[in-house]
């Protein structure tokens, strides 16, 4: 591959791009919490400290314990026989010194089907530079290294109840999901996840689909809730009115094209008010899934409007 071809793949503004081999970089500018210019630079990690400062971030990112953390000799195990390891390093424009603030780490697998895939299993980016789009940016250049491998296909887990995360997953880069694991992890101890069950989505991530591509051009025009609500698709569980979301004693049938299934816009917010809510939402919301994922239904978008998260789901048959 050449290293125009690389830059096509990546369908996205990137300001350079290099690839001698497996190694490449995808530069750019963000703002930093008092609007100055930071230098980001997405790459491999390459060397012994820059696994260990994964390990790091680990930490800092989740409160994970050692026992818990994903070690350096596996990250680079991994990336010596075909998986990937990226991190987003922020360059100091006055002596060229980096600091890694953001990392995704995925390998290869197979669907039960017997399809080559890579499966994406941790990503995250310092409290500090969260919302600067650095992990959208580090699963862009994720994205291109898979295509330059031959695969269209990314998959992954998350909280389907973390709104933010899904408004990256779904509604920026374009996954979908029609899969509800219960409880995937058993209890987890770190900060983020505990005290609730570890469900999770695995959303696919078919990166050379016109639906994928379509978003990343910034071509896909996202539907708006009141037009949805006009055109007669439910919200199937309005939350009751409080200082909290609450779920809905009832909830409307799984009907039509598309529905609208609410989740709380800040679930961890929730978490930390009263944890038996957030259990709530957590059997609410699983329910829900479930259930429409039998009758045939795809998540496909996430919507943002009014302070208020609401699901998006077709049906597929």
């Amino acid at each position: 591959m050449q290293p125009e071809d690389f830059l096509r793949l990546l369908s996205c503004n990137i300001d350079s791009a290099r690839l001698p081999g497996k190694i490449y970089r995808h530069e750019h500018q963000a703002c930093g919490e008092e609007g100055e210019a930071l230098s980001i630079e997405i790459r491999p990690v390459q060397s012994i400290p820059e696994y260990r400062a994964i390990e790091q971030l680990q930490r800092e990112i989740w409160g994970l314990d050692d026992v818990e953390i994903v070690p350096d000799h596996v990250l680079l195990t991994a990336q010596k026989n075909g998986g990937l390891v990226l991190g987003a390093f922020e360059v100091q424009p006055e002596t060229g010194e980096e600091r890694l603030i953001g990392f995704v780490f995925g390998f290869l697998g197979l669907t039960p089907a017997g399809q080559l895939k890579h499966c994406s299993h941790i990503a995250g980016v310092a409290p500090a530079y969260q919302n600067q789009n650095v992990g959208y940016r580090l699963k862009l250049a994720q994205r291109a290294f898979v295509l330059g491998q031959g695969i269209e296909l990314i998959t992954w887990t998350f909280d389907p109840l973390e709104s933010r995360n899904a408004r990256l997953n779904f509604h920026k880069l374009g996954v979908t999901c029609n899969t509800y694991l219960r409880d995937l992890y058993g209890g987890m101890r770190d900060s983020l996840n505990v005290g609730v069950p570890s469900d999770r989505f695995q959303v696919d991530w078919h990166i050379n689909s016109p639906w994928v591509v379509s978003r990343l051009r910034g071509e896909y025009q996202a539907p708006r809730l009141q037009a949805l609500l006009a055109e007669g698709v439910t919200i199937v569980n309005r939350v009751r009115p409080g200082d909290l979301p609450r779920p809905p004693d009832t909830t409307l049938p799984l009907e039509g094209e598309q529905v609208l299934i609410q989740i709380p816009s800040h679930f961890q917010a929730v978490k930390a008010a009263d944890m038996e809510l957030a259990r709530a939402w957590r059997e609410h919301s699983r329910a829900l899934f479930e259930a429409a994922f039998a009758r045939g239904y795809v998540a496909i978008d996430l919507l943002y409007e009014g302070e208020e998260s609401f699901y998006l789901l077709r049906q597929s048959r």
